[in-house]
């Protein structure tokens, strides 16, 4: 079994990050109260034998759901895809699940703070999962936190959480296992279709707003050519200076204009409509993708491979 602390992060925080984690913190000192977020967190009513999970977000939980079934009751802190995962604020109906819980999946990496901060002051014993260490990736000062993109991290969430589940549930272990493999299989398709994007289209030019879904065009053999002052400014909420905003715009005129913009849709700004714009114009295809389940989807793969289908077909749309 691997059971990885969410603990012990040293990393440079952004300023939104930092400003999330003076928010938890102050949760935590004021007996966690509410701070305006929705109430009450995505969950059903639990069923006695079943293992109770909680994740930072519903891109976890419904891994958690693919691998524990009808064994396990999961609740997604963040389920909605208007939610700022960055920007989230703890609610005490949080804590509550938290504290019951006997798994916490977390994203780490500086991603989803709240979620260590509500395990010290709920007082719970959950086995704690960061994906980000789990991941194997680097995770120094420029660190791409989004390894829920990342297809052999989420391999390696799946089989780490049979072994919890199983430590938790030792009588339905095996099954827990038999749904990590064929969970693992499903990823195995979304290789493919990665495998394919790549043979078509490798070294293909992109662009984007924010790094979110950067392992996933990287593995598709796919070059970011945005620079990276300008992501990373947009992911922190600030203005890029107007020398790299016209780097980027650039990015999309020309004979040698990049072949597709991938943008996060769930964060806009003047900035980000003005790229998009340019993109229009340009007639470089724009695809949109998020940092939870959009509306109407319940699971990873159906959510992942929706996204590389249009990857796919923006790459063949390029004018």
């Amino acid at each position: 079994m691997t059971t990885i602390s969410i603990f012990g992060i040293v990393r440079v925080m952004t300023s939104r990050r930092a400003a999330l984690l003076a928010a938890t913190t102050a949760l935590a000192l004021t007996g966690l109260a509410g701070c305006g977020q929705p109430a009450t967190p995505a969950q059903a009513p639990s069923t006695p034998g079943t293992v109770n999970v909680v994740a930072s977000t519903d891109v976890y939980g419904s891994i958690a759901t693919a691998i524990g079934r009808d064994h396990v009751h999961v609740t997604s802190i963040i389920h909605s895809p208007d939610a700022d995962p960055h920007e989230y604020e703890s609610t005490p109906n949080d804590a509550v699940a938290v504290g019951q819980a006997k798994v916490l999946i977390a994203n780490g990496g500086g991603y989803d703070e709240f979620a260590g901060k509500l395990l010290t002051a709920s007082g719970g014993h959950a086995e704690a999962i960061d994906v980000s260490k789990l991941s194997g990736l680097d995770t120094g000062e420029n660190f791409n936190e989004h390894v829920f993109y990342s297809l052999p991290t989420i391999s390696k969430l799946a089989d780490t959480l049979a072994a919890d589940l199983g430590k938790a549930d030792p009588a339905d272990a095996a099954s827990f296992t038999a749904n990590a493999t064929a969970f693992k299989a499903q990823l195995d398709g979304l290789n493919t279709k990665l495998a394919a994007i790549k043979a078509g289209h490798n070294g293909a030019r992109i662009a984007i707003t924010e790094p979110v879904a950067l392992y996933l065009t990287e593995a598709a053999g796919l070059v970011n050519a945005t620079p990276e002052e300008f992501a990373h400014a947009v992911e922190d909420g600030n203005d890029p200076p107007a020398a790299v905003l016209q780097q980027t715009l650039a990015l999309f005129q020309g004979p040698d204009k990049v072949s597709v913009l991938v943008l996060n849709g769930q964060t806009e700004s003047a900035i980000t409509n003005q790229v998009e714009q340019a993109a229009n114009t340009g007639g470089v295809p724009v695809i949109k993708v998020t940092e939870t389940l959009p509306a109407g989807t319940m699971d990873y793969v159906t959510w992942m491979g929706g996204q590389i289908d249009q990857l796919s077909a923006a790459l063949g749309r390029r004018q």
